[in-house]
Formats: structure tokens, sequence, C-alpha cells
């Protein structure tokens, strides 16, 4: 029988037929939750992470398109593909104007939505366990924490991910800074 506490100190309890022997030990930090894959979850993780970009900028490749498959399509070269290039310009031209529901819609489809995830922080790293899929994040791979208004945006060595703090309570978040800046040399 073996009884732990998360932080600090843990306590062994080691039964024998004829006694018990108690031994204490120090034990490392772990920090457990346990959350849904809901809509208001992906959204705070959209929001959050994604950055916004105003103006024409983002459109450029849905215009690129249109003015190519225009120009092809006057041409007079094959009117399908010129066609279905002017078509493409117009598929890319909504994507980036509904970027977010897209991108919304996509992971409400994906086999990891409404599942609930395990979420462990400890000395190795983070891992979020779930039926679908089990992910690790070394603190190794970690470069940079930037604190949002709601969460946590880890930048890693191909990509970011992000922690909500409706997940997380403060000795997490402090002890996520403090296994960052310790594997990153000064």
């Amino acid at each position: 029988m073996k009884h732990s506490i998360l932080q600090g100190q843990a306590l062994q309890l080691n039964y024998n037929k004829h006694f018990y022997s108690f031994c204490v030990m120090t034990s490392a930090y772990r920090y457990q939750h346990q959350y849904t894959l809901d809509k208001h979850y992906y959204l705070e993780c959209f929001d959050q992470s994604v950055p916004t970009v105003e103006g024409y900028k983002p459109y450029t490749k849905a215009i690129g398109f249109i003015f190519v498959g225009t120009a092809l399509l006057l041409t007079d070269t094959n009117a399908y593909a010129s066609w279905f290039i002017i078509g493409l310009g117009f598929v890319e031209g909504l994507s980036v104007r509904f970027k977010r529901t897209w991108w919304l819609w996509r992971q409400l489809m994906s086999k990891a939505s409404g599942h609930s995830v395990d979420l462990t922080i400890d000395d190795e790293g983070i891992t979020s366990q779930s039926a679908v899929i089990t992910h690790t994040i070394a603190w190794q791979q970690v470069n940079q924490v930037i604190t949002t208004s709601k969460g946590l945006l880890l930048q890693l060595e191909k990509g970011q991910t992000y922690l909500s703090n409706q997940v997380l309570d403060e000795s997490a978040i402090a002890f996520i800074h403090q296994k960052v800046a310790e594997t990153k040399p000064a």
C-alpha cells in the first residue's frame, strides 16, 4: 500500500506481516488535471495561438490564383484548367475569410473531439493522454513560454502548443516557467 502527495514529500507505508514501517522520501513535482476537448476549449486555443493579420496580405495567394486563372482563360488554353484555378482562388479566399470557423470544424470532426484528456506535468515534461492519443513534450523541446491573457503558448522546436489557464493552477504555471528556464542556457 502506497500513499503519496503530488508535491513536496511523500509518505510510503510498507506493510509486512508483523509491522508497518514508515519511510519519508522526497518526490518530484507532479501536476495532474483532466479536461474535455470541446468547442469552447478549441475556440480558446485558436484565439490565443493564431495571430490575426489585417488587410489584404492574407488574401495574396487567393488573388494570385484568380489572376493566373483569368490570364490562362484569356490565352485560350485549357478552359477547364483555367476555371479550376479560378475556383481554387475563390476557395482559398473563403478559407482565409473563415479561417477560425474552418479550423474549429476540422478539430470538432477529429477523433479526439469530445474526449477527456489527462494532463500531467512533471520533471520529464508535459504529457497529454486521451483515449485516442498520448503526446509528450519534453522540456528540452520547449524553446520559449509566452504568457497570453488566457494561458501559456509553448514555442517548440517544430511548432507551438497552447495550455489554457483553466487546466493549470499557479504552481503548475510557475513550474513550467522554471523548467523551461532551467533547460535553456542563459
